[in-house]
């Protein structure tokens, strides 16, 4: 089996300036020295049955990975479970540290050295790990493991060029309704306006972080408007791709989301979803959007009247209309600065492989990318896992999304709930018309 890299130096110094289990074949790194302009070295195989490649023959083998705070304890124990594995290959000692998703892309471009060997990131943040050459290409047998063993959405967001370079940990990295069934039942669940008018009714409020784009994006998507990836302007550059669109039905469907949450000013909380789970706590909100990683604490709060399901339906001409939202997936990276590199790659498939996904189902209802962890009774008969993962239908792959996408969209959303400004026909034309400029502009 062959491990290839690649290791654009070029783009890495510009991009640091710019933003300041199942084992495989053997392997051994070739002290060859990285090379720019996108040449490639690769590592060559041996007979010896040693899944690190003869790593562990001249010492301990040191590792450092990056996961998310509220997943220290498991990530340890899962660690401590390879290195036990591998005892018979090497000494393998790890470093867990945490770094949340959102953030590690940028450490390890700032400081690839210092970085984590393994590190868990967004899928958004694929294409400029890739571009810099931080990443290790997924090939040969263990391409094969992550093609057979993940859905094929995940496998697409750890795909650049038709090559994959990572390996898909979660297939949940959105957001869904999540509720009080004591004061919202499952059928009024189903419709933002039976949301609306089961909160009225409580008294309660309902939460949305319509001025994060995260978010907000989900007015734009519904409405028929959807990002494509990046492509090239005038000069060269990168910018946000938008799909074709037909005006009138992103205009009609703006101004139904307008209507509704003016008439609804009074209940809804435009605000961080930390307030949905503080607000269950305090029992001043019935209702809100949020996110799979609040999942437990959601439970935590209300028990057995924690109701979760899809994006409702809104309104618009009389036609029910899903909620599209932006969906995505969270993936384990191999650095390319990394000493043990076949280490490291085995501790990737090991941390993203079935086990692991399925314990951290059980223990922190991440919802899965491993294809028979999806479909076991874990997910299945866990409303919340089992709700993230139908939304994926009615989606936006959270792939190819430009820097300049979010802040725009924020303020768009933040136009779309504005309790004192219903959008009429014209100010809504005009709206998109800004905010797709913005984007491109910004």
């Amino acid at each position: 089996m062959r491990k290839t890299k690649r290791f654009c130096a070029i783009a890495l110094a510009a991009m640091m300036t710019a933003s300041a289990f199942a084992g495989c074949g053997p392997a051994t790194q070739d002290p060859t020295t990285p090379q720019s302009g996108g040449e490639t070295t690769t590592t060559s195989a041996d007979d010896s049955g040693d899944p690190l490649g003869g790593e562990g023959a001249n010492g301990t083998i040191n590792l450092k990975v990056w996961g998310p705070e509220a997943v220290q304890d498991i990530l340890k124990s899962e660690c401590a479970t390879f290195s036990e594995n591998m005892k018979a290959y090497g000494d393998v000692q790890i470093e867990v540290v945490p770094q949340g998703e959102a953030d590690s892309a940028t450490a390890v471009l700032t400081d690839p050295s210092a970085a984590a060997d393994v590190f868990g990131f967004a899928c958004d943040n694929l294409d400029k790990l890739v571009t810099a050459g931080a990443l290790y290409e997924v090939s040969g047998a263990d391409k094969d493991f992550v093609t057979t063993n993940n859905s094929e959405a995940s496998v697409n967001a750890a795909t650049k060029d038709e090559k994959i370079w990572a390996y898909p940990e979660t297939g949940d990295n959105s957001y869904i309704l999540v509720y009080n069934k004591k004061y919202v039942s499952d059928d009024q669940a189903k419709t933002l306006e039976g949301v609306f008018e089961a909160c009225k009714a409580a008294n309660k409020k309902f939460v949305m972080d319509a001025g994060n784009g995260y978010y907000a994006c989900t007015f734009m998507f519904t409405a028929g408007l959807k990002i494509e990836g990046l492509e090239k302007n005038a000069d060269g550059d990168d910018v946000q791709k938008f799909s074709d669109y037909d005006e009138a039905t992103v205009v009609k469907t703006m101004m139904a989301f307008s209507k509704l949450f003016t008439e609804n000013k009074d209940i809804f909380l435009n605000g961080e979803t930390t307030k949905v789970v503080d607000g269950f706590k305090s029992d001043t909100v019935a209702a809100g959007i949020d996110g799979s990683w609040n999942f437990a604490n959601a439970k935590a709060a209300l028990g057995d009247d924690a109701g979760f399901a899809v994006l409702p339906t809104v309104n618009v001409d009389g036609t029910a209309t899903p909620l599209v939202n932006m969906f995505g997936y969270k993936l384990l990276g191999v650095n390319t600065s990394t000493q043990y590199p076949n280490t490291a790659i085995e501790l990737a498939k090991f941390l993203s492989g079935e086990e692991c996904q399925k314990e951290r189902a059980e223990k922190l209802n991440w919802g899965p990318s491993n294809k028979v962890v999806a479909e076991s009774d874990i997910c299945k008969s866990d409303p919340a896992l089992n709700a993230i993962l139908a939304q994926q239908a009615n989606s936006v792959p959270q792939v190819g999304v430009a820097p300049t996408f979010w802040s725009p969209v924020g303020t768009f959303g933040t136009k779309i709930v504005d309790p004192d400004n219903l959008l009429t026909e014209d100010a809504a034309k005009e709206l998109i018309k800004t905010t797709i400029a913005n984007v491109k502009d910004e």
